[in-house]
Protein backbone atom coordinates (compact mmCIF):
# COMPACT_ATOMS: atom_id res chain seq x y z
CA UNK A 1 0.00 0.00 0.00
CA UNK A 2 2.84 1.98 1.11
CA UNK A 3 4.15 1.91 -2.71
CA UNK A 4 1.10 1.96 -4.21
CA UNK A 5 0.86 5.63 -2.13
CA UNK A 6 3.62 6.94 -3.44
CA UNK A 7 3.16 5.76 -7.09
CA UNK A 8 0.09 7.54 -7.16
CA UNK A 9 1.50 10.84 -5.86
CA UNK A 10 1.50 13.67 -8.13
CA UNK A 11 4.68 14.32 -7.92
CA UNK A 12 5.27 11.06 -9.60
CA UNK A 13 3.44 12.12 -12.35
CA UNK A 14 5.29 15.23 -12.73
CA UNK A 15 8.69 13.65 -12.61
CA UNK A 16 7.34 11.21 -15.47
CA UNK A 17 6.15 14.33 -17.51
CA UNK A 18 9.59 15.86 -16.83
CA UNK A 19 12.08 12.89 -17.96
CA UNK A 20 9.41 12.40 -21.38
CA UNK A 21 9.94 16.59 -22.00
CA UNK A 22 13.88 16.27 -21.43
CA UNK A 23 14.26 12.91 -23.42
CA UNK A 24 12.06 14.54 -26.44
CA UNK A 25 14.39 17.76 -26.33
CA UNK A 26 17.36 16.08 -26.13
CA UNK A 27 16.46 13.02 -29.43
CA UNK A 28 15.15 16.55 -31.22
CA UNK A 29 18.27 18.86 -30.29
CA UNK A 30 20.65 16.92 -28.68
CA UNK A 31 21.35 20.09 -26.60
CA UNK A 32 19.63 19.42 -23.90
CA UNK A 33 22.61 17.98 -21.34
CA UNK A 34 25.08 20.20 -22.14
CA UNK A 35 26.39 22.55 -19.34
CA UNK A 36 25.36 25.56 -20.57
CA UNK A 37 21.60 24.52 -21.12
CA UNK A 38 21.75 23.06 -17.79
CA UNK A 39 22.63 25.97 -15.95
CA UNK A 40 20.45 28.47 -18.06
CA UNK A 41 17.74 26.47 -16.64
CA UNK A 42 18.32 27.24 -13.42
CA UNK A 43 18.82 30.26 -13.63
CA UNK A 44 15.96 30.66 -15.29
CA UNK A 45 13.79 29.11 -12.31
CA UNK A 46 15.86 30.32 -9.81
CA UNK A 47 13.41 33.74 -9.25
CA UNK A 48 9.97 31.76 -10.08
CA UNK A 49 10.67 28.88 -7.51
CA UNK A 50 11.62 31.63 -4.77
CA UNK A 51 7.54 33.00 -5.67
CA UNK A 52 6.65 29.21 -5.48
CA UNK A 53 7.51 28.58 -1.67
CA UNK A 54 5.35 31.63 -0.74
CA UNK A 55 2.62 30.87 -2.85
CA UNK A 56 2.87 27.27 -2.28
CA UNK A 57 2.58 28.32 1.85
CA UNK A 58 -0.60 30.58 0.70
CA UNK A 59 -2.41 27.99 -1.23
CA UNK A 60 -2.18 25.01 1.61
CA UNK A 61 -3.30 27.38 3.97
CA UNK A 62 -6.55 28.20 1.52
CA UNK A 63 -5.99 31.51 0.34
CA UNK A 64 -4.21 32.90 -3.12
CA UNK A 65 -1.96 35.88 -3.42
CA UNK A 66 -1.95 37.31 -7.15
CA UNK A 67 -0.37 40.44 -5.72
CA UNK A 68 3.77 39.02 -5.06
CA UNK A 69 5.04 40.68 -8.19
CA UNK A 70 3.91 44.10 -7.90
CA UNK A 71 5.11 43.90 -3.97
CA UNK A 72 8.74 42.59 -5.46
CA UNK A 73 8.31 45.40 -8.45
CA UNK A 74 7.46 48.20 -5.45
CA UNK A 75 10.51 47.10 -2.95
CA UNK A 76 12.61 46.56 -5.78
CA UNK A 77 12.72 49.72 -7.51
CA UNK A 78 12.31 51.98 -3.64
CA UNK A 79 15.78 49.62 -2.43
CA UNK A 80 17.11 50.41 -5.83
CA UNK A 81 16.44 53.87 -6.83
CA UNK A 82 16.81 55.59 -2.86
CA UNK A 83 19.43 53.28 -2.31
CA UNK A 84 21.83 53.87 -4.58
CA UNK A 85 24.43 55.94 -3.05
CA UNK A 86 24.29 53.74 -0.01
CA UNK A 87 27.75 52.62 0.94
CA UNK A 88 27.02 49.85 3.27
CA UNK A 89 26.18 46.16 3.08
CA UNK A 90 24.51 44.14 0.48
CA UNK A 91 22.63 42.67 3.29
CA UNK A 92 21.17 45.68 4.20
CA UNK A 93 19.82 45.96 0.96
CA UNK A 94 17.73 42.65 0.89
CA UNK A 95 17.06 43.82 4.75
CA UNK A 96 15.44 47.34 3.16
CA UNK A 97 13.07 44.45 0.47
CA UNK A 98 12.32 42.36 3.13
CA UNK A 99 10.71 44.60 5.30
CA UNK A 100 9.14 46.73 2.84
CA UNK A 101 7.26 43.24 1.02
CA UNK A 102 6.36 42.25 4.80
CA UNK A 103 4.37 45.65 5.21
CA UNK A 104 2.48 45.17 2.02
CA UNK A 105 2.20 41.78 2.79
CA UNK A 106 0.33 42.46 6.18
CA UNK A 107 -2.20 44.36 4.38
CA UNK A 108 -3.17 41.57 2.40
CA UNK A 109 -3.09 39.22 5.36
CA UNK A 110 -5.23 41.84 7.80
CA UNK A 111 -8.02 42.00 4.97
CA UNK A 112 -8.35 38.06 4.79
CA UNK A 113 -7.80 37.45 8.53
CA UNK A 114 -9.96 39.91 10.08
CA UNK A 115 -12.51 40.46 7.67
CA UNK A 116 -12.68 37.56 5.96
CA UNK A 117 -12.49 39.24 2.50
CA UNK A 118 -11.70 36.73 -0.66
CA UNK A 119 -8.03 36.41 -0.91
CA UNK A 120 -8.56 36.39 -4.79
CA UNK A 121 -10.24 39.65 -4.77
CA UNK A 122 -8.03 41.41 -1.79
CA UNK A 123 -4.64 40.75 -3.40
CA UNK A 124 -6.29 41.79 -7.27
CA UNK A 125 -6.87 44.79 -5.33
CA UNK A 126 -3.82 45.16 -3.33
CA UNK A 127 -1.57 44.35 -7.07
CA UNK A 128 -3.46 47.30 -8.55
CA UNK A 129 -2.60 49.55 -5.39
CA UNK A 130 1.11 48.80 -5.43
CA UNK A 131 1.67 48.67 -9.28
CA UNK A 132 -0.36 52.34 -9.46
CA UNK A 133 2.06 53.83 -6.62
CA UNK A 134 5.04 52.18 -8.56
CA UNK A 135 3.99 53.66 -11.48
CA UNK A 136 1.93 56.95 -9.95
CA UNK A 137 3.97 57.85 -7.16
CA UNK A 138 7.20 57.19 -8.54
CA UNK A 139 6.89 56.99 -11.98
CA UNK A 140 8.72 53.98 -12.32
CA UNK A 141 11.09 53.09 -15.14
CA UNK A 142 14.49 51.03 -16.21
CA UNK A 143 17.26 52.15 -14.31
CA UNK A 144 20.54 51.17 -12.57
CA UNK A 145 20.65 49.63 -9.29
CA UNK A 146 23.53 50.27 -6.42
CA UNK A 147 26.85 48.52 -7.50
CA UNK A 148 26.71 46.31 -4.37
CA UNK A 149 23.41 44.76 -5.92
CA UNK A 150 25.45 45.08 -9.77
CA UNK A 151 27.97 42.95 -8.05
CA UNK A 152 26.54 40.40 -6.80
CA UNK A 153 24.91 39.87 -9.89
CA UNK A 154 28.00 39.46 -11.51
CA UNK A 155 29.29 37.05 -9.39
CA UNK A 156 29.04 33.50 -10.00
CA UNK A 157 29.72 30.32 -8.41
CA UNK A 158 31.13 28.73 -11.34
CA UNK A 159 30.84 28.91 -15.86
CA UNK A 160 30.53 26.59 -18.11
CA UNK A 161 31.40 27.37 -21.24
CA UNK A 162 29.89 25.05 -24.59
CA UNK A 163 32.75 24.35 -27.60
CA UNK A 164 29.45 23.71 -30.10
CA UNK A 165 27.97 26.49 -29.49
CA UNK A 166 30.87 28.83 -28.63
CA UNK A 167 28.97 30.17 -25.25
CA UNK A 168 29.45 30.04 -21.90
CA UNK A 169 26.91 30.34 -19.18
CA UNK A 170 27.54 31.33 -14.53
CA UNK A 171 25.94 29.87 -12.33
CA UNK A 172 24.64 33.32 -9.87
CA UNK A 173 25.28 33.22 -6.22
CA UNK A 174 21.72 34.07 -5.98
CA UNK A 175 20.70 30.06 -6.37
CA UNK A 176 22.03 29.46 -2.72
CA UNK A 177 19.40 31.76 -1.57
CA UNK A 178 16.80 29.10 -3.57
CA UNK A 179 18.50 26.39 -1.54
CA UNK A 180 18.45 27.92 2.08
CA UNK A 181 14.73 29.12 1.67
CA UNK A 182 13.67 25.00 0.72
CA UNK A 183 15.57 24.22 3.58
CA UNK A 184 14.56 26.36 6.13
CA UNK A 185 10.37 26.36 4.41
CA UNK A 186 10.59 22.52 5.04
CA UNK A 187 11.54 23.14 8.38
CA UNK A 188 8.78 25.33 8.81
CA UNK A 189 6.30 23.26 7.35
CA UNK A 190 7.36 19.85 8.30
CA UNK A 191 8.63 20.42 11.67
CA UNK A 192 6.72 22.59 13.52
CA UNK A 193 3.58 24.07 14.76
CA UNK A 194 2.88 26.68 12.70
CA UNK A 195 3.40 24.28 9.87
CA UNK A 196 0.61 21.65 11.15
CA UNK A 197 -1.76 24.84 11.70
CA UNK A 198 -1.06 25.88 8.00
CA UNK A 199 -2.04 22.77 7.05
CA UNK A 200 -4.98 22.57 9.11
CA UNK A 201 -6.62 26.06 8.51
CA UNK A 202 -6.21 24.96 4.81
CA UNK A 203 -8.16 21.79 4.83
CA UNK A 204 -10.91 22.89 7.55
CA UNK A 205 -11.47 26.06 8.60
CA UNK A 206 -13.76 25.47 11.53
CA UNK A 207 -11.75 22.64 12.70
CA UNK A 208 -8.59 24.01 12.95
CA UNK A 209 -10.51 26.71 14.86
CA UNK A 210 -11.65 23.85 17.18
CA UNK A 211 -8.47 22.57 17.71
CA UNK A 212 -7.22 25.35 19.22
CA UNK A 213 -5.05 26.84 16.02
CA UNK A 214 -4.60 30.55 15.96
CA UNK A 215 -6.08 30.72 12.28
CA UNK A 216 -6.26 34.67 12.25
CA UNK A 217 -2.80 34.74 13.09
CA UNK A 218 -1.43 31.59 10.73
CA UNK A 219 -3.29 33.42 7.76
CA UNK A 220 -1.38 36.67 8.97
CA UNK A 221 1.65 34.91 9.01
CA UNK A 222 1.35 33.46 5.29
CA UNK A 223 1.00 36.51 3.74
CA UNK A 224 3.19 38.69 6.11
CA UNK A 225 5.58 35.51 4.64
CA UNK A 226 4.48 36.12 1.05
CA UNK A 227 5.07 39.91 0.78
CA UNK A 228 8.55 39.20 2.99
CA UNK A 229 10.20 36.67 0.37
CA UNK A 230 8.34 38.98 -2.51
CA UNK A 231 10.59 41.70 -1.45
CA UNK A 232 13.58 40.04 -1.03
CA UNK A 233 13.18 38.22 -4.29
CA UNK A 234 12.93 41.60 -6.04
CA UNK A 235 15.80 42.72 -4.87
CA UNK A 236 18.00 39.47 -6.07
CA UNK A 237 15.96 39.52 -9.59
CA UNK A 238 17.14 43.18 -9.72
CA UNK A 239 20.72 41.92 -8.79
CA UNK A 240 20.55 39.11 -11.48
CA UNK A 241 19.55 41.29 -14.34
CA UNK A 242 22.25 43.94 -13.15
CA UNK A 243 19.13 47.00 -14.08
CA UNK A 244 15.85 48.08 -12.34
CA UNK A 245 13.31 46.62 -14.56
CA UNK A 246 10.01 47.11 -12.87
CA UNK A 247 7.72 45.43 -15.08
CA UNK A 248 10.05 42.10 -15.99
CA UNK A 249 8.17 39.96 -13.55
CA UNK A 250 4.72 41.24 -14.52
CA UNK A 251 2.07 38.29 -15.36
CA UNK A 252 4.86 35.74 -13.26
CA UNK A 253 1.99 35.16 -11.01
CA UNK A 254 0.02 32.72 -13.14
CA UNK A 255 3.54 30.59 -14.28
CA UNK A 256 4.02 30.43 -10.39
CA UNK A 257 0.43 29.54 -9.43
CA UNK A 258 0.37 26.75 -12.42
CA UNK A 259 3.23 25.36 -11.13
CA UNK A 260 2.13 24.78 -7.48
CA UNK A 261 -1.00 23.48 -8.66
CA UNK A 262 0.91 21.41 -11.41
CA UNK A 263 2.97 20.20 -8.32
CA UNK A 264 -0.29 19.09 -6.40
CA UNK A 265 -0.83 21.84 -4.25
CA UNK A 266 -4.89 22.10 -4.40
CA UNK A 267 -6.31 25.22 -4.80
CA UNK A 268 -9.16 24.75 -2.09
CA UNK A 269 -6.22 24.45 0.58
CA UNK A 270 -4.67 21.90 2.91
CA UNK A 271 -2.38 19.72 0.69
CA UNK A 272 0.84 20.61 -1.33
CA UNK A 273 4.71 20.00 -1.27
CA UNK A 274 7.90 21.68 -1.91
CA UNK A 275 9.13 19.08 -3.68
CA UNK A 276 5.78 18.59 -6.41
CA UNK A 277 6.08 22.27 -6.37
CA UNK A 278 9.52 22.24 -7.07
CA UNK A 279 9.47 19.65 -9.76
CA UNK A 280 6.20 21.69 -11.26
CA UNK A 281 8.54 25.30 -11.66
CA UNK A 282 11.36 22.94 -13.27
CA UNK A 283 9.09 21.26 -15.59
CA UNK A 284 7.36 25.01 -16.58
CA UNK A 285 10.99 26.03 -17.06
CA UNK A 286 12.80 23.50 -18.99
CA UNK A 287 9.33 24.04 -21.24
CA UNK A 288 9.56 27.70 -21.43
CA UNK A 289 13.59 27.76 -22.64
CA UNK A 290 13.47 24.34 -24.50
CA UNK A 291 10.45 24.71 -26.92
CA UNK A 292 12.44 26.54 -29.45
CA UNK A 293 15.20 24.12 -29.56
CA UNK A 294 12.31 21.55 -30.76
CA UNK A 295 10.59 24.08 -33.18
CA UNK A 296 7.26 24.39 -31.31
CA UNK A 297 6.26 28.06 -30.94
CA UNK A 298 6.74 29.53 -27.17
CA UNK A 299 3.38 30.83 -27.19
CA UNK A 300 1.99 27.59 -26.69
CA UNK A 301 3.44 28.02 -23.15
CA UNK A 302 0.35 29.96 -21.93
CA UNK A 303 -1.99 27.39 -23.42
CA UNK A 304 0.01 25.10 -21.29
CA UNK A 305 -0.38 27.47 -18.03
CA UNK A 306 -4.06 28.15 -18.60
CA UNK A 307 -4.74 24.21 -18.88
CA UNK A 308 -2.75 23.66 -15.69
CA UNK A 309 -4.86 26.43 -13.97
CA UNK A 310 -8.07 25.18 -15.22
CA UNK A 311 -7.48 21.32 -15.19
CA UNK A 312 -5.62 21.59 -11.46
CA UNK A 313 -9.16 23.63 -10.35
CA UNK A 314 -11.37 21.42 -11.64
CA UNK A 315 -9.40 18.37 -10.02
CA UNK A 316 -9.86 20.12 -6.77
CA UNK A 317 -12.95 21.29 -6.74
CA UNK A 318 -13.70 17.31 -7.82
CA UNK A 319 -12.18 16.16 -4.63
CA UNK A 320 -14.24 18.66 -2.18
CA UNK A 321 -17.82 17.56 -3.59
CA UNK A 322 -16.01 13.70 -2.80
CA UNK A 323 -15.31 14.93 0.61
CA UNK A 324 -18.72 16.27 0.55
CA UNK A 325 -20.70 13.15 -0.09
CA UNK A 326 -18.19 10.99 1.87
CA UNK A 327 -19.42 13.13 5.27
CA UNK A 328 -22.91 13.35 4.18
CA UNK A 329 -22.90 9.39 3.32
CA UNK A 330 -21.73 8.55 7.30
CA UNK A 331 -24.21 10.97 8.73
CA UNK A 332 -26.91 9.36 7.05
Amino acid sequence: MTFKRKINRTETYVFIALILFITLVQIRSGQFFTGNNIVDIVRSLTIPAMFCIAELLILISGGIDVSFPAIAALSMYIVSTRMINYQGSIAVFFLAGTVLGVVMGSLNGFLVAKFRFPALIVTLGTASLYAGILNGVFGAHESPIPKQMHALGKAKLFSVYNPHLQISSDMPVTVIFLVVLVVLTAILLYRTKLGRGIFAVGGDFVSAQRTGFNVAGIQMFVYAFSGALAGFTGVARASMMLNCAPTNMTGMEMTVIAACVLGGASVTGGSGTIIGTLLGITLMTVMSNSLILIGIPTYWQRVFTGLIILIGTGISAYQVLLKKKKLAEKKA
